[in-house]
């Protein structure tokens, strides 16, 4: 687990190349225990390391071949590296690292060694004979690659930050992703907030020669290989179960110290179940319980840590220094986003009790339909009489009922009924949306607003006449939430505020073998009745029923208390950086943060913190455009 850095020049290096090295500085907690630089006279690549696998010297990075002929450096694991391995006789290994046998498997099999790799992953290969570049991204976006492309240069690296640091680019925020923060607290990949930084998407690779100049290719995504199952549900239970066993098991593979997030929920007492059946020495398991029993997991995770006989550590804090890390937390949030400070918390806190790898159970709800929003999607959907009436005749109603009511959810409710379509693309978009339409006009100087990203990546993909369309309607839901919600933020923020702290996150549920299969699986076997039922039935032995059989909870904490209280000031400022900003009016601006401050049930804390987290992005890296 490390970071990654590079400039590809088309036309040369004129400058001593001093750039690499201030990127590499900028990620330097990405990758505290080594850090190197290669120059040539088109391309410079840093790496910075968080030693995971053969922590000897040798295999430090960039990585370059026996023949000097190839550079490379590579950030993220290769889980089944022994494997691949073994099938490259011809090759003179020289370490025992993942590293080296991913520019092997690249040597022997091009673009199609992608193919053979169980992992997460993001690289960059460099040919200097042939002067071309390589880059390529794991399939579910679990490690982050940035770039910006110019006529000139290609800059690419892990942080956004890193490449802001060059100095080489405008810090011009595009205003469509500006839209898309204000509606998901995020902005969906391929873009990003700066206007010239993008994101290589999951599954793709680029390759730049003089010859064909500069191509992209997706070579895979969550419909690709998904193939319908048409199995009984004891042979399904049998085939999960042994899937993410066999998930757990790879991810087990390190030469340093190494645990488990513990929050007591279903998928990460299954993970340290599997965890502790699999690995012969004890399990080291991590919670953030607080000292406030109604924040508090604790009990559930313990009596998981007593089951499984783990080296439980309970990182107990209180409300108050939870808020005190919020400052801290957002200086290092690489992109900004609304989500994310109890991952930073936990990395903090399992970092300092010296382990350097950890397993998270992320991806378990998007896979297994453990959201409401499945159970919300597929009941709106079977409201058939409600397409009998047209959307004109629909809207008066639904304005009505959100005055009555007059909270959030009745918002959210209201814009679906307005609807001229009930299909799943349709009426996805809003559930993850945290400010409406009409709300984002009051406060934008942006006419009109560009379309839902949620909505054109749930048709793209599973839309009508997609090679989507045919899956199973929850799986359907599953891959809109993979696409949006979990790699744009759940697997970005695990990514940004893990690493700010030197600690490698894997993430059994995300192996892609497994995101395969369970995508073809039908929804009578998925959720008969409750939510996640193949997925719990599948572990029934490993779960204590109090585990299951209870309402899902989560880190739910006060924060409205503290941005009324200790963090209004720390909030009113971050809000004043928005206002120095062409694209916002002020006056809306101060018009909902007193809202809020006035108890207005319509605007909540969590439709202003992601404003205020903005504002301090904006503030840290000096952006002013």
């Amino acid at each position: 687990m490390c970071g990654i850095n590079g400039i590809y020049r088309f036309n040369g290096f004129a400058d001593d190349g001093k750039i690499i090295s201030t990127m590499n500085d900028t990620i330097k907690h990405r990758g505290p225990d080594a850090e190197g630089v290669y120059k040539d006279e088109l391309v410079h690549l840093g790496h910075r390391r968080l030693s995971i696998i053969d922590v000897e010297e040798r295999s430090n990075q960039p990585f370059i071949s026996q023949d000097g002929r190839y550079a490379m450096v590579f950030n993220g694991e290769i889980y089944n590296f022994w494997e691949i391995r073994a099938e490259l006789t011809d090759y003179n290994f020289i370490t025992d690292s993942d590293t080296e046998v991913v520019l092997a498997a690249y040597l022997k099999w091009s673009e199609s060694a992608l193919e053979r790799f169980n992992g997460m992953f993001a690289f960059a290969i460099w040919d200097k004979h042939t002067k071309e570049l390589f880059i390529a991204r794991d399939r579910l976006g679990i490690k982050p690659l940035y770039y910006f492309l110019s006529d000139d240069e290609i800059v690419f690296s892990s942080s956004v930050k890193s490449i802001l640091s060059t100095g080489l680019i405008d810090k011009k925020i595009r205003p469509d992703s500006l839209i898309d923060y204000l509606r998901f607290q995020t902005v969906h990949a391929p873009f990003t907030l700066i206007e010239s930084v993008m994101s290589l998407m999951p599954g793709q690779y680029l390759r730049i020669n003089e010859l064909d100049g500069i191509q992209f290719k997706t070579y895979w995504n969550p419909i690709s290989k998904a193939k319908m199952v048409f199995e009984d549900l004891e042979v399904t239970k049998s085939k999960v179960r042994e899937g993410l066993t066999k998930s757990v098991e790879r991810r087990l593979v390190a030469d340093v110290p190494f645990g488990a997030f513990l929050s007591g929920g279903i998928d990460s007492s299954i993970v340290v179940g599997l965890m502790s059946q699999i690995h012969s020495q004890k399990v080291d398991t991590f919670s953030i319980v607080f000292k406030e029993d109604q924040f508090s997991e604790r009990v559930f995770a313990k009596m998981i840590a007593d089951k499984f006989n783990t080296d439980h550590h309970e990182i107990e804090l209180s409300v108050d220094e939870f808020k005190e890390m919020i400052p801290t937390a957002l200086s290092l949030m690489d992109h900004p986003s609304g989500d994310g400070l109890n991952t930073f918390v936990v990395s903090k806190k399992t970092r300092e009790a010296g382990v350097k790898m950890a397993l998270s159970g992320l991806g378990g709800d998007e896979l297994f339909a453990g959201y409401s929003i499945f159970r919300q999607v597929r009941e709106l959907q079977q409201k058939t009489w409600l397409k009998s009436f047209p959307a004109y005749a629909r809207k008066p109603f639904a304005n009505l009922y959100h005055t009555i009511k007059g909270d959030v959810a009745s918002k959210k409710i209201a814009e679906l009924l307005k609807q001229e379509y009930f299909d799943m693309e349709y009426i996805y978009q809003f559930y993850r949306q945290t400010l409406m339409d009409d709300q984002i006009k009051k406060l934008v100087n942006v006419q009109p607003l560009p379309l839902n990203q949620s909505f054109k990546i749930a048709h793209d993909l599973v839309g009508y006449n997609t090679a989507g369309w045919n899956l199973p309607s929850l799986s359907r839901i599953s891959v809109a939430e993979i696409s949006t919600y979990m790699q744009n933020v759940l697997l970005r923020d695990a990514d940004q505020m893990s690493m700010a702290n030197s600690l490698e996150v894997r993430v059994p549920f995300l192996d892609h073998e497994l995101v395969e299969y369970v995508m073809g699986i039908p929804d009578k076997h998925k959720f008969p009745k409750t939510p996640k039922q193949l997925l719990v039935s599948s572990f029934e032995d490993l779960l204590p029923r109090e585990v299951y059989d209870r309402e899902k909870m989560g880190f739910v904490l006060p924060y409205e208390k503290w941005m009324k209280e200790d963090l209004r000031s720390f909030c009113s400022e971050r809000l004043e950086e928005l206002k120095k900003l062409r694209y916002f009016k002020a006056d809306q601006l101060d018009k909902l943060w007193n809202e809020f401050l006035s108890g207005n049930k319509r605007v909540t804390w969590s439709r202003i913190w992601p404003l205020v987290v903005l504002g301090d992005w904006i503030k840290t890296n000096e952006v002013r455009h």
